[in-house]
């Protein structure tokens, strides 16, 4: 980061405190001055894992083998976070202070419905269409501040496809990351100052970080989903323990600091009680279902509700009808509107200096990789996570992208390191674009996008000597393909789309309301290919 991004945001959280709507960036509870310049950034921002950083390399250095050959798997190596002791300390505090609910209430109190069977939203166009389609509510469907990545479900957590000892089954997550920030500038100064006015118009300018949707089959036929907040916990200035959304210091633009697009979440396992979240340069980050935190038990969306004391004794309440704050300010705990926060309780970080281009699409190919995807494969043992990058190849950077594995199991562990599994390949696809990745046995499925307007392919490759070659034509799949996630018991290859269509509309955007879809191409939906066409020829 550049020292005067440094300062751009540093005025911008400042400026975002003295309006007193988004403290949790500034150090929860703070009080409003009138100094020139602002404090010290508080260590809320110092999440975890961070990468090593080194110079990028020059192009041209970094030697590749071939598309499908063999890469060096120690590149991959995984190190425990520098900060998971201090992570599982803060946790705790913050159990102790706010109720928690578990998965299965969580899903009981699910407020949104999938369409199943009327769903007319059609991100395929020409490509064949999917086993099965189901269309989101119309403002996640639409949305341009939430973009769905990642996703997982109970088929990768439990070897029974059910969680826990209730009926928590036929469940999916997908993730999205928080990509919009109009940066709405009052006085006229070109930083986005987020005043109370705009803020009541359009809550977006809060800087939300990840979102994970349950959503679950039930047994009348019904399909009901809730989305939940990621958070990442720390002390505040007054000492007390709060949370913010989770930030990453990777990010898509480099022109604004705004740390929306910092945490991509392109890929995700969720494996026991364990969600394990891709963090782009970095490496992964850990949530526990068994913390998830209710913000609203009594259930009726109002502020008021009683929390804990923390260590000072004070008694606290919430707010889940203010979505313009998040954590403790003022003995008041807000969660940007959302009832359900489930916290960070460890990492990994990649232990080779990261050295691929910030806020690029190209890769080296070789040294830390990038975590662009997640995937289980429950058909080996141990069973094993598979990671991959996403890359373009560019001139002096011909890597497509490299995979790997780990045994999933040893990412329970809080220190030490955790090794790939001794493979590793570039991926085969020359013209690189891999959005998510799932193996089974000898067999690699591969989504790639085709960007806003054309169906994404669904690749389909196995291992052969250890390189991985092509296993069929590929899949026309949908526009805006993403992640990849096997229903083991149903063999549904999962994914979900991400665009809203290819144009918006310019008065909506102007407006600063949701833009809307006016192509042919238009709106999101969760989809799933059947076991007979990944095998058709």
């Amino acid at each position: 980061m550049s020292l005067r991004m440094s300062r751009i945001r540093r005025r911008r959280v400042w400026l975002t405190v003295t309006t007193a709507v988004t403290l949790a960036l500034a150090g929860s509870g703070a009080p409003a001055h009138a100094e020139e310049d602002p404090p010290p950034l508080p260590e809320s921002w110092r999440q975890d894992p961070r990468a090593t950083e080194a110079d990028a390399a020059a192009a041209g250095t970094r030697a590749w083998t071939s598309p499908g050959g063999k890469a060096v798997p120690s590149d991959f190596t995984l190190q425990a976070g520098a900060m998971n002791g201090t992570t599982a300390d803060r946790v705790a505090r913050l159990d102790r202070v706010l109720p928690k609910s578990g998965v299965s209430k969580l899903l009981a109190n699910a407020n949104r419905t999938v369409n199943t069977s009327g769903c007319t939203r059609d991100p395929f166009g020409t490509a064949p269409p999917a086993a099965l389609k189901w269309c989101l509510e119309a403002d996640d469907s639409t949305s341009r501040e939430w973009i769905p990545q990642a996703v997982t479900g109970v088929s990768d957590a439990a070897h029974s496809e059910q969680y826990g000892a209730g009926d928590d089954k036929d469940i999916q997550l997908y993730a999205s990351y928080d990509n919009w920030d109009p940066r709405r500038d009052s006085n006229g100064d070109g930083i986005g100052d987020c005043t109370p006015a705009e803020l009541e118009a359009n809550d977006a300018c809060n800087q939300k970080g990840v979102r994970i949707s349950f959503v679950q089959r039930r047994p009348d036929g019904t399909v009901k989903y809730r989305h939940v907040l990621l958070g990442w916990a720390y002390t505040n200035a007054s000492d007390h323990i709060s949370f913010d959304g989770v930030h990453s210091s990777e990010g898509s633009t480099i022109s604004d600091e705004d740390m929306q697009n910092g945490l991509h979440a392109g890929g995700m396992v969720w494996y026991g009680h364990y969600l394990y979240v891709a963090d782009t340069r970095n490496g992964i980050r850990i949530f526990d279902m068994e913390k998830i935190m209710d913000m609203d038990p009594n259930g009726d969306g109002k502020a008021g509700d009683e929390m804990g004391a923390d260590t000072d004794g004070v008694k606290t309440t919430s707010d889940v009808e203010d979505k313009t704050k998040v954590g403790r300010h003022d003995n008041v705990w807000y969660s940007f509107g959302y009832r359900y926060v489930m916290p960070q309780v460890a990492a990994w970080k990649f232990k080779a200096r990261q050295s691929n281009p910030a806020r690029a699409y190209k890769c080296v190919s070789t040294g830390a990789p990038k975590a662009s995807y997640l995937s289980l494969d429950r058909s080996m043992n141990p069973d094993r996570l598979i990671m991959g990058e996403y890359c373009r190849p560019a001139s002096g950077h011909p890597s497509p992208g490299r995979i790997a594995s780990f045994p999933v199991k040893e990412l329970e562990k809080r220190s030490g390191e955790v090794t790939a599994e001794g493979w590793a390949n570039y991926l085969p696809m020359t013209n690189g674009g891999a959005q998510g990745a799932l193996a089974m046995g000898e067999n690699l499925y591969v989504n790639q996008s085709a960007g806003h307007n054309a169906p994404g392919n669904l690749w389909r490759y196995k291992w052969s000597n250890g390189v991985l070659v092509s296993n069929g034509s590929p899949i026309k799949t949908a526009t805006g393909a993403e992640d990849l996630y096997y229903e083991r018991g149903a063999q549904r290859l999962w994914s979900v789309s991400e665009h809203y269509g290819p144009a918006v509309n310019a008065e909506a955007l102007e407006a600063g309301t949701e833009a809307k879809c006016l192509g042919l191409v238009c709106e999101r939906v969760l989809y799933a290919h059947s076991k007979a066409q990944l095998d058709a020829p």
